[in-house]
């Protein structure tokens, strides 16, 4: 495991999971709950990818990157996706308990986005920073109102993983040799065209820590009389996020809401109203074959989702700013790190501390609603 300076890594254990947990070196663990950030990486990744922002955040706060079941250097416990994100959300929460924090400002990443919803319907939390964060109705087959197209949530889970990415998991493939190889999925869908880094072998070596045993990533599927013929199974990652299993939308009727930032990028290939991930948008394409149409499969309108969900927050009462960062894809703590550490210091109430170093509020475009 690849450890900028400054950061170092330990196991917690849980009643239920050895649980891995990267820290700073440097910060007090008597660090209060209003000063303690705690970072939920996504899908296909680890708390390896959040090293360069906890090295940016200031010093007087306490940061922690927690790594999922499945991923980095937790335990490769299998995942009931019948309970949706329940399993990682229950997993940071107890990980949290062992570590004596009640709770905390949380942050997370795609899939970690839903694991903190989740969280705070469950739990509570003192904020949430959702980064490109997966549909509050979860990842393909619904409507805008966030309705099912089908019983079975055909083309969702387990079935849509490509077979040789899967494999190159498997395979720990460094190289850049195919497009389904880590390397070229992260340079074509975890971030926008441009983007440059000294640290794209550790981005990949967190990707290659994805468990691909049986319960973990991708999940397993049913066969299906609708198309593309395969419905949602009940283990595994990407069946935690199927519209049958997720549904996190009812953080609209929280009686305590936290602050929420939505932070994401425009030009974001994953969660998009057009996601190449997303089967009905592939097959409306021509690049899945039989399509049968927008009354019957079509594409899901992620990004239109998640905004009417959180208007809807605000509308309750709810403090909501959106971030929308022009060319930049999925991954926008690491393709606009200052702009995402000043929205996230902002949302914990840290902006205008005589140590923070952000920009000027100016440097970036916030839309909130109050």
């Amino acid at each position: 495991m690849t450890l900028f300076d400054g950061i170092a890594a330990r196991i917690v254990e849980t009643p239920g999971l050895s649980v891995n947990v990267l820290e700073r070196t440097a910060d007090d663990p008597a660090t209060p709950p209003d000063r303690t950030v705690v970072l939920i990486h996504g899908n296909v990744s680890s708390s390896l990818f959040w090293q360069e922002l906890m090295q940016d955040l200031p010093h007087d706060l306490r940061v922690l990157a927690i790594d999922l079941r499945g991923f980095g250097g937790t335990e490769h416990a299998p995942i009931d996706a019948t309970r949706g994100v329940r399993d990682f959300s229950d997993d940071v929460r107890a990980t949290l308990e062992a570590l004596g924090i009640a709770t905390a400002h949380l942050v997370g990443w795609s899939m970690g986005g839903g694991v903190v919803m989740q969280y705070a319907l469950d739990h509570g939390a003192l904020s949430l920073t959702l980064q490109a964060p997966v549909s509050p109705y979860g990842f393909g087959g619904t409507r805008r109102d966030g309705s099912r197209l089908t019983d079975d949530d055909a083309g969702c889970g387990g079935g849509g993983a490509n077979p040789d990415f899967v494999q190159r998991l498997i395979d720990h493939d460094t190289t850049d040799e195919a497009p389904t190889s880590p390397r070229n999925v992260f340079r074509s869908g975890y971030v926008a065209p441009g983007y440059q880094t000294d640290n794209e072998d550790v981005w990949v070596e967190s990707m290659l820590t994805t468990s691909t045993a049986t319960g973990n990533y991708p999940g397993d599927m049913v066969k299906s009389e609708n198309w593309p013929g395969f419905g949602a199974g009940d283990i595994g990652v990407l069946n935690t996020m199927t519209p049958g299993h997720f549904d996190v939308s009812g953080i609209v009727d929280l009686s305590d809401k936290p602050p929420i930032l939505w932070i994401h990028g425009t030009a974001d290939a994953i969660v998009s109203d057009a996601s190449f991930y997303d089967f009905n948008h592939l097959g409306k394409l021509g690049i899945v074959p039989g399509w049968p149409g927008d009354d019957v499969a079509p594409p899901q309108e992620m990004v239109s989702q998640t905004r009417d969900v959180l208007a809807r927050y605000s509308d309750a009462g709810g403090q909501v700013t959106e971030l929308a960062l022009e060319d930049t894809g999925h991954s926008p703590h690491l393709e606009r790190p200052a702009e995402f550490r000043h929205a996230l210091l902002e949302v914990i109430g840290y902006v205008g501390h005589p140590h923070d170093p952000s920009p000027p509020t100016e440097a970036i475009i916030l839309r909130s609603s109050d």
